[in-house]
């Protein structure tokens, strides 16, 4: 996974739904680690909101780490599905999305399923998803492996975007792995 390939996107990490959410401290967490890392190492970085007149906007502590226009609306539960989202990821030229975000059994597995159809290359980071049961995060990350979805952590991608140590990006993320 290349930092000059990939795409992070993050998916409905929004106000009104995060109380609900199991782990959700956690998965905000490392969705806000993917984000540094994301700007340190020059990987682009679309955010969706599903209908946010009903669940509000994105949460502040990753609001805060989104540039102005970098976060787009959506009804559909894949993103994929929503023109604006699809034009703006073919339009990168990327062809590896890494995905974080909320619901890993709706809104995460649907896109993943739609953009891996669509020939896109798919990674989830299993830490930085998350759902309002357990049950449903757990079987939402199977079904996506066994559709050929890879799944991986943020220590993960964040190593595999740096993939050497000892200059000046490697120390811009260290913070973030450790």
């Amino acid at each position: 996974m290349s930092a000059t390939d990939s795409l992070l996107v993050v998916i409905d990490l929004q106000a009104r739904l995060m109380p609900a959410i199991n782990g959700g401290p956690e998965a905000l967490a490392a969705a806000g680690r993917l984000i540094d890392g994301a700007r340190a190492l020059g990987v682009p970085v679309i955010a969706t909101e599903q209908y946010p007149q009903g669940l509000g906007a994105t949460i502040d502590v990753i609001a805060g780490r989104l540039l102005p226009g970098e976060t787009l609306p959506k009804i559909t539960f894949s993103a994929w599905n929503e023109t604006a989202f699809r034009d703006r990821v073919i339009a990168s030229g990327r062809r590896r999305l890494v995905v974080c975000g909320t619901e890993a059994h709706v809104c995460v597995l649907q896109t993943a399923l739609d953009a891996a159809r669509s020939g896109l290359q798919l990674a989830v980071v299993a830490d930085a998803v998350a759902s309002r049961a357990p049950a449903n995060h757990a079987l939402a990350l199977s079904r996506m492996a066994s559709h050929g979805v890879e799944i991986v952590s943020t220590e993960m991608v964040l190593f595999e975007w740096l993939e050497h140590a000892g200059d000046d990006r490697f120390k811009a993320v260290l913070p973030l792995i450790r």
